[in-house]
């Protein structure tokens, strides 16, 4: 086997990443199912939970698990190649890229958090167990997905330093968690047009309804 030096198989890997995370999942089992743009319908996101919301259970888990495996995927590459800790969080980073700003979907994507969760998966599988364990209880108490997920997210991390793993890693956790929340907020535009259209579309078919003779 050519042992090829390490900033070689770093840069390969985190190529072979972003073109992982770009994979627009959520558009095209929309557009195979529904040939819609699942970016133009519900609240706009190109993910599984938006993916469940307008088109069913069993799509939205389908594209949850392929968002997930591109994050675990990008860190079990880096692995493979033998590269260290740092560039195993940057492939996963960029994996997240990938999804949040693909380049098959003009930079169109989702927020990232199934990505995030398949690459720490692989890095921390204990503390990532528990995070979504709970995360899974407390969507199922309350109905409410952002609180139960920060819930989740926020245990995933403390228990990374309970557990004391390195610092690098809970550091970049915490940065990748963040992500979602700033991602949610670039998307805002897109979701308010959104909003005004369906409101406009209720609008109007309040003031003419349908006649059936």
């Amino acid at each position: 086997m050519i042992d090829l030096p390490t900033m070689t198989r770093g840069l390969f890997t985190l190529l072979v990443a972003y073109l992982l995370g770009s994979l627009p999942t959520a558009l095209i089992i929309a557009r195979v199912i529904a040939g819609v743009d699942i970016r133009e319908i519900g609240d706009g996101n190109m993910g599984a939970r938006n993916i469940t919301h307008t088109l069913g259970w069993g799509p939205g888990i389908t594209v949850a698990i392929i968002d997930f495996s591109k994050g675990s995927l990008s860190v079990f590459l880096a692995q493979v190649f033998r590269l260290g800790l740092g560039w195993q969080l940057v492939a996963c980073a960029f994996a997240v890229l990938g999804h949040d700003f693909p380049i098959y979907a003009s930079l169109r994507g989702g927020q990232g958090m199934a990505a995030i969760l398949g690459g720490l998966i692989v890095l921390m599988p204990r503390e990532t167990l528990v995070g979504m364990l709970v995360f899974g209880i407390v969507y199922l108490i309350i109905r409410n997905f952002d609180p139960s997920a920060a819930l989740g997210l926020a245990l995933l991390a403390f228990m990374a330093w309970l557990w004391d793993e390195p610092i690098q890693l809970i550091g970049c956790t915490i940065l990748l968690f963040l992500s979602i929340p700033a991602k949610k907020a670039i998307d805002q535009p897109r979701r308010r047009r959104l909003n005004k259209q369906t409101a406009q579309a209720e609008q109007n078919h309040e003031t003419h309804p349908v006649s059936l003779r």
